[in-house]
This record gives structure tokens, sequence and C-alpha cells, in this order.
């Protein structure tokens, strides 16, 4: 017996080994992360005059270029072929490609921002708005392939243990990265004196990321010759296994869950910033601090509800509950009531509690509903749709500011975020019927979405 199962130990059955390779592939996506809101609190510097000391660009053209995240992802299908390269070809493979995305698409969104174009135009966009974007597009496309890789990492390392902790844990260390660039941003701009000097930083960061990630392959080979070899699983995909994805209620039903919840906060925070100067009379010093809070709340409270879900369910009743919260937020802050920091700061907070509980529900349920051989297809689709959503929702909003809240007056432009914060309320609304939905369809397939993660 106990030959038996020293046989059969795997490197994952130590808690070192599985909690260092989470560590290590959660860095390199905190690095990512950095680098995928280093901008938003930039917005009013951005649209604001050359003689202001800004680069000139209209709201327009941040929406255009804040959206720029999905681009390839969404119109080229980048991010679906993505899952299957991950299953077809492996979780070293695939990282390593996608770490190198997202550091080239950094480099030439650094160096879009720190030149000056002069007069020329691209697709009828100025030169530096065309640059950034297309920087941030390839680096979009890096950022969710990797996500979706280090993802399937995770499950890998954590099947039977602690799968919810330990994602919960990495998105807490992703909102790190979140919170660092909502911090940060603005104070290296006026430190530094360049507005690029942000995404230099984050490039750097990319680069350390990647030759992390080089370091945990080394670990995953281990892993894969110890024990049962969970390469297996890889190499046995087929495409035809696609059609066991696209049949499936449950799976649809989290990804149009995801879809609804994420555009209801990640495009919202690429225009809090302004959200807080214009709507709460927040400094412009202060004003990123405040969206900071979403980021720093998850870094506690996820881990928190994830190791709930580990160990007594309920992941369905938690995607309801933070459905609720994320729709009363964006309604308080479409109110036209308490126009202070303060108010802010507890609608914030909220919204931070909201931010934590879907995620750690959300993520870990997906094994549940499919096997492991498609689970890398499965994020895939998922993070694909949740793209669409990510890279649509900016470009909507900033039409809309543009379009019906932008008020000109004597004293100058302000801004009346009622209709756009109404849009992100819809978002949450139709979050909550849909988790509501997930529920029974749980209960009537019995996917175990409401059972504990950890087998004893």
């Amino acid at each position: 017996m106990t030959l038996t199962q020293n046989i059969q130990k795997r490197l994952n059955d130590s808690p070192a080994a599985r909690w260092g390779a989470m560590i290590i592939v959660s860095f390199t996506m905190m690095c990512g992360y950095f680098i995928t809101d280093i901008m938003a609190p930039l917005e009013d510097i951005l649209t604001k005059s050359v003689a202001e000391g800004g680069l000139g660009w209209t709201s327009s053209e941040y929406g255009f270029f804040s959206g720029a995240y999905g681009y390839i992802n969404v119109f080229l299908l980048m991010l679906f072929f993505g899952g299957i390269i991950l299953d077809k070809c492996g979780i070293r493979f695939t990282g390593t490609m996608s770490c190198a995305l997202m550091f080239a698409g950094a480099l030439l969104k650094w160096y879009a921002i720190d030149n000056s174009f002069g007069d020329a135009t691209l697709f009828g966009y100025p030169m530096q708005v065309a640059l950034a974007t297309l920087g941030f597009a390839i680096f979009g496309m890096g950022a969710e392939i990797t996500g979706i890789t280090v993802t399937k990492v995770i499950v890998k390392w954590f099947t039977g243990h602690e799968l919810a902790l330990a994602m919960g844990l990495q998105v807490a260390m992703a909102r790190i990265g979140t919170a660092a660039a909502l911090a940060c941003s603005l104070p290296m701009v006026k430190a530094f004196g360049r507005i690029s000097s942000p995404l230099l930083l984050g490039a750097a960061l990319l680069c350390i990321g990647l030759i992390a990630y080089l370091a945990y392959c080394v670990m995953d080979k281990k892993l894969d010759c110890s024990g049962e070899n969970a390469a297996d699983e890889e190499e046995s995909f087929k495409m035809s296994d696609l059609k066991l994805i696209f049949t499936n209620k449950g799976f649809w039903l989290i990804t149009l869950l995801c879809l609804m919840f994420y555009s209801g906060v990640f495009p919202f925070l690429k225009f809090a910033t302004k959200v807080m100067i214009y709507k709460y009379n927040v400094t412009p010093d202060l004003a990123g601090l405040i969206p900071a809070m979403i980021p720093f709340g998850t870094i506690l409270l996820t881990p928190v509800f994830g190791s709930m879900y580990d160990r007594i369910g309920k992941g369905a009743t938690l995607m309801i509950i933070g459905s609720f919260l994320l729709t009363a937020v964006h309604i308080l802050f479409a109110l036209p009531i308490l126009g202070y920091g303060w108010f802010a700061i507890i609608v914030m907070i909220l919204l931070g509690i909201s931010f934590s509980l879907v995620p750690s529900a959300l993520w870990p349920s997906v094994p549940k509903i499919i096997p492991m051989k498609q689970l890398g297809s499965a994020y895939a689709i998922i993070f694909y749709i949740q793209n669409i959503g990510l890279s649509m929702v900016p470009v909507l909003i900033g039409w809309v500011i543009e379009k019906y809240s932008t008020v000109e007056s004597a004293t100058g432009t302000t801004y009346d975020y009622t209709l756009p914060m109404a849009i992100f309320a819809c978002f949450g609304i139709i979050a909550i019927i849909i988790a509501i939905i997930l529920k029974r369809e749980d209960a009537a397939k019995h996917y175990g979405l409401e059972e504990s993660n950890i087998k004893k």
C-alpha cells in the first residue's frame, strides 16, 4: 500500500509546490493588470488640450483606445483560437507565447504615448491614438490568453484541494496590479513630468513577469513527470469536443453572467476617476485613489469568499448576492444625491464587496461544468464573450458622455453621469436574472455549484 501511494503521489500533493506555482503565475498576471488600468487615472490629462498640458484627445478617442484591449480578441477571434492552442499545445508553450505578446504590446503603447506625431493620422485617428490603440490591442490579446492559461494552471494544480481559495488569491494579486495602477499612475506623471512614465514601469514589470513564467514552466514539466500525467488530458482534446461546450446550457449561463458582471465593473473603472472629479468634487490628485479602493478591497475579500466556497459551497448564491450589490452601486451612482467624496467612498466599498463575491465563485465553478481536457477552450470562450463587453462598453460610454453628458457653461466643461451610470445598472439587473436561472439549472443538472470544493 505504501509503495502504491508513493507511485501515485504527484508534485501538486505538496502544499509548498502548488502554492509556489500559484504565486509565480499570479505574479505574471499581476504585472499584466498593472498595464491594463495604467491609463485610467490619466483620462483627464489625455483629454485636456496640449496648451493645458494634455494630449488633446477627445472622449470618443479615449473610449476607442480604452476598448482596444479586446479588439483583436473579439474581431479576429484570437482569444478563441488561443483556447484551442492551450488545449492542444499545453500550458508551457501557450503561456510563454502570450506573455511575450503582452510585453511587445506594452512597449508599443509606451512608444506611442511617449512621442508626438504632429498632424499624422492613421485610419482617421491621430497617429498617437492609433498606435497606442494597436499596442493596447496586442497587449490585450496576450493578457487574455495568459489569463486563461493561468486559470488552467491553477485548476491543474489545485483540483481536489483549495481551488477557490487559490483562484481567489490569484485574483487578489491581480487586483494589487490594478490598485497600484490606479493609485500610482497620476503621482508618477507628476513626479517625472512625462505621461508615459507609468507605461515604462509597466513594460519593465512585464519583462520580469515573462522571466517568472519561464521559471514556472520548469515546475510544470516536473508536475507532468510525477504520478499520473496530466498532459495526457491536454493531448486527448479534439475539435469535436467543442460541440460539448457549445451545447451546455450551464456553460452559457455562466458565460453570460460573466459578460454582464464584468461589463459593469472594468469599463466603469476606466471612467471612474473623472466621475469622482466632476460628480463628487474630489480633487484630481485624490480622484484616482477612490476607484483604487475596489481592487484593494478584493485583495482581502476574494480569498475569504473563495475559502468559504471551498469549505461550504453556495457558489451560485454568492453570484446572486454579488450581482445585487453591483446593481445597487450603479443605481446609487446614477442618483443625483450626496455629491460628496465620503459618499463615493462608501459606494465604492460596496462595489469592492460585489467584485469579490462574484469572481470568487464564478471562476472555480467552470471546472464543475466543463471537463479538464476542454477547460482551456471553455475559459477562452468565456473570456472571448467577456471581451466583447470590455471592448464595446467603453466605446458606448465614451460616446454617451460626449453626446449626452457633456455640459458646456461659462465656467467651463462639466459632466452629468446619470445616463452612463444607468447603463451600468442595467448590466447588473441582467446579471441578477442570469444568476438566478443558473442556480435553478444547477439544481436540475447537479453541477455541484452549491457544494464545497475540497474533497476529503
